[in-house]
């Protein structure tokens, strides 16, 4: 079953107090990486990022060590050892879907037995992998049968609201949300198997670093890292939001401001409000954006209210919630 990125890390918790191997696909750029080290953070425990695709399936055991007439091995270092990484943690074999076949193979063990060779995972860890689909182009290879029997499989897909949530907890430039709120298609975009630079959740948090740049520097900039058409697009979206009324003057005069009629403006000025607005503006806001039709209305309460839970205890926002009992805020 596919899920967006927040649902997936309330499953992988699951999985992860289960003790049951998780494995994670996605297209590029989706978030696989982030939600296991974000986990870990959160749990305040270990995590080592294993990358299988670089490791020969020999090597895996470790080095052969001679005592008296046998022979011990002495495991890899950067497997989780207790006394240095401490008693809980996840064991991320990134990208183990790359790696070759014959390595698969050699991890059979270390996702079903939670052993390899000498080396035993300390009871708390846990083994987590993650990988691109083969049909993504990322050089993935088929995993075999047998190793994908011993993970339970989560489907992850690129998803607006989760990604939106994202960039405005994280403080990204409100330009960024309005416009993929306007061009929710250009979230995630590799229809073009030519390019080289190409719109994900991951690249857009990227180049938002550029985003105050000078015109001239920030379209190439841009578009280097989400391509040439996406990021045209969203210097154009950029060039329409400067145009538009400042939002001082809208929550000073919200009956009478000027109300932008093109669809890329509403969603911007919806956006840049939901960002602004505090306890003593909010009223002045919803007055304002009241004024356009009622997706913005609903945009614009649910980014302010996320963004600050108190606005919730307001009368405007009460009565508006009444008004619209149908809105899920979450």
């Amino acid at each position: 079953m596919e899920m967006n990125l927040t649902d997936a890390r309330a499953l992988f918790s699951i999985y992860f107090d289960g003790d049951t191997p998780t494995m994670m696909w996605s297209p590029p750029g989706v978030g696989k990486s982030s939600l296991v080290k974000q986990f870990c953070i959160e749990r305040k425990i270990g995590m080592i990022d294993f990358r299988a695709s670089t490791r020969d399936a020999v090597a895996l055991m470790g080095i052969p060590n001679v005592e008296g007439d046998t022979t011990k091995w002495k495991v890899p270092d950067e497997f989780p050892q207790v006394e240095r990484d401490g008693e809980s943690g996840v064991l991320h074999l990134d990208e183990i879907n790359v790696a070759s076949p014959s390595m698969q193979a050699a991890c059979y063990g270390l996702v079903l037995d939670r052993r390899v060779g000498e080396y035993v995972l300390p009871k708390g860890w846990r083994v987590a992998g993650s990988g691109n689909r083969q049909s993504d182009r990322a050089a993935a290879q088929r995993m075999p049968s047998a190793l994908a029997n011993r993970f339970a499989h989560i489907d992850i897909v690129p998803h607006l609201e989760t990604s939106v949530n994202h960039f405005n907890d994280i403080g990204l430039d409100p330009m960024l949300t309005a416009f993929l709120r306007f061009r929710p298609g250009l979230l995630h975009n590799m229809e073009n198997p030519e390019l080289r630079s190409f719109p994900t959740p991951r690249s857009w948090e990227q180049a938002a670093k550029y985003i105050a740049l000078p015109s001239a520097d920030r379209r190439g900039a841009i578009a280097g890292i989400v391509g040439e058409g996406a990021g045209a697009e969203l210097e154009g979206f950029i060039n329409v939001y400067k145009n538009l009324p400042s939002l001082d003057l809208v929550l000073a005069n919200p009956n009478s401001a000027p109300v932008p009629s093109e669809p890329s403006a509403r969603f911007a000025i919806s956006v840049g409000l939901g960002r602004k607005v505090n306890a003593k503006t909010f009223d002045a806001g919803m007055a304002y954006i009241s004024r356009l039709p009622r997706e913005f209305e609903i945009m614009f309460a649910v980014d302010a209210v996320r963004r600050d839970p108190g606005l919730s205890h307001t009368k405007t926002f009460t009565d508006w919630a009444v008004r619209n009992q149908d809105v899920t805020l979450g």
